[in-house]
């Protein structure tokens, strides 16, 4: 018994690393480069989350929810210009194609974090988790900067 359990270790043991490189490799379909959350002034009880979202699967990435342990809500928003008018709007889903990067920045696509659950230092971090519409959840760790 002890022979073949030690002539199957080895095996055993490539297959577990390659199943541990495959969840790694799972989980960089979807990157966020660059991201942040804007430092909340005392008494605030918003505020925004800017970065780079990356598709890099070979297949298109359909958003649908955002959340995060530090807030009671979190959503994806829009500033549009509407006759001359600079308006937020939130949007609902977003689907980025394979290899396309979308740009979450001030004035146009960004992160909106409403209801902090406790107020947020610069230096702290915020647990972010993004949905996608096939049940993938990816999860990001954002720093807290005062920009």
């Amino acid at each position: 018994m002890k022979k073949s359990f030690l002539s199957l270790f080895p095996t055993c043991l490539v297959g577990l690393l390659l199943g541990i490189c495959n969840i790694a490799a799972a989980e960089q379909e979807l990157t966020f480069d660059a991201a942040w959350i804007r430092a909340m002034p005392p008494g605030m009880k918003m505020t925004a989350g800017f970065g780079r979202l990356h598709n890099a699967d070979t297949e298109t990435i359909e958003l649908t929810a955002f959340a995060s342990p530090q807030f009671g809500d979190v959503s994806l928003h829009r500033t549009e210009q509407v006759d001359g008018v600079s308006r937020m709007r939130e949007v609902t889903s977003l689907a980025i194609t394979a290899g396309e990067t979308v740009e979450l920045a001030p004035g146009g696509y960004h992160l909106m974090l409403m209801m902090p659950v406790a107020p947020l230092a610069e230096g702290a971090r915020v647990t972010l988790d993004i949905s996608a519409e096939d049940g993938r959840v990816f999860r990001f760790e954002l720093p807290v900067e005062r920009r």
